[in-house]
């Protein structure tokens, strides 16, 4: 049967609708926007460019911080530009697009996560075996694996989503094209698609919340044997991964472990896992760990001998 479809665009209400209000959220949004590029792009540039940074858990920092540029790009730019726009409009198939990326991106942080508490607990709980359970090979693996279970995620949502009839309702109640928002426009029954929507996206990031949880537990536990260094460095690193975890898991779990119900806090709430959580990624990796810090250092003063070898 074709679907009956007489929506061509959509528009959005945004986060507010006072002009004074939406001046200062341009500036604050483009402010968070900027610094989420320049932070995840330089821990990108850190960890190519030292050798010291290529083990498994840089790897997937840097495969984190791609995400995260892409998963903010995938709704930042359109928001910010939405703030000083009198038509806050988005086409039926730019809407379609917003949304797969916007999944495809954000389930890709979920598992890349996921499998960077495992690294984790491979690197605390079995030291001796960490080359070999986190080879190169492996690595390589995980990864793809977290791409491709991203991208089936986000085809299924999506499509989900868009196969049902849009007649004549066009506002979306938030600042970008999310399943919830959408499926409230849809002339049909959606009763079914709300709860595969529920166990596509809600049981992903319970589950994986579930497995990060499971993993630092045994770490706590299997560091009560270690020395006070070892705790401390163990717990600095760990640490700074439930921080950003509990940023991202929490606002999801709230938003899509649920029937298609939306809140007036639900703009909000989403604002810390499309926004928040790229924009502290690099800060929280950066300023509690290390390595990165000292790697930054030596990129900073290699370029300061290049500048001075060229004046001469």
């Amino acid at each position: 049967m074709e679907v009956a479809n007489n929506v061509t665009e959509f528009i959005f209400l945004g986060l507010s609708q006072d002009p004074g209000v939406q001046l200062i959220l341009f500036a604050l949004f483009l402010f968070f926007y900027i610094v989420i590029m320049v932070g995840n792009l330089l821990i990108l540039l850190t960890v190519f460019s030292d050798p010291q940074l290529h083990t498994p858990m840089y790897f997937f920092l840097s495969n984190l911080s791609f995400v995260d540029i892409a998963y903010s790009s995938a709704t930042a730019p359109k928001m910010i530009a939405d703030f000083v726009s009198n038509k806050k409009t988005i086409s039926y198939w730019g809407c379609i697009t917003q949304m797969f990326t916007f999944h495809f991106f954000g389930c890709a942080e979920i598992f890349v996560l996921t499998v960077m508490a495992f690294d984790r607990y491979a690197a605390i709980c079995h030291p001796l075996r960490y080359t070999t359970i986190m080879s190169a090979n492996v690595c390589t693996l995980l990864a793809s694996l977290s791409w491709l279970g991203a991208l089936g995620h986000s085809f299924v949502q999506t499509l989900l989503t868009f196969q049902l009839p849009f007649c004549h309702a066009q506002v979306i109640d938030h600042y970008f094209c999310d399943v919830h928002p959408v499926l409230k426009l849809a002339c049909a029954d959606t009763t079914l698609v709300n709860m595969l929507v529920v166990a596509n996206s809600g049981l992903i990031s319970l589950g994986c919340f579930l497995i990060l949880l499971t993993s630092y537990t045994v770490i706590l536990f299997s560091l009560r044997k270690r020395s006070a260094e070892s705790r401390r460095k163990a717990l600095s690193t760990c640490g700074s991964h439930l921080t950003v975890v509990t940023f991202f898991f929490v606002p999801c779990i709230f938003i899509y472990l649920r029937p298609s119900t939306t809140f007036p806090l639900d703009k909000a709430v989403s604002v810390f896992y499309t926004t928040i959580t790229p924009m502290l990624n690099p800060l929280i990796y950066t300023l509690r760990n290390g390595d990165v810090k000292n790697a930054m250092r030596r990129l900073w003063s290699h370029k300061s001998s290049l500048k001075e070898k060229q004046k001469r």
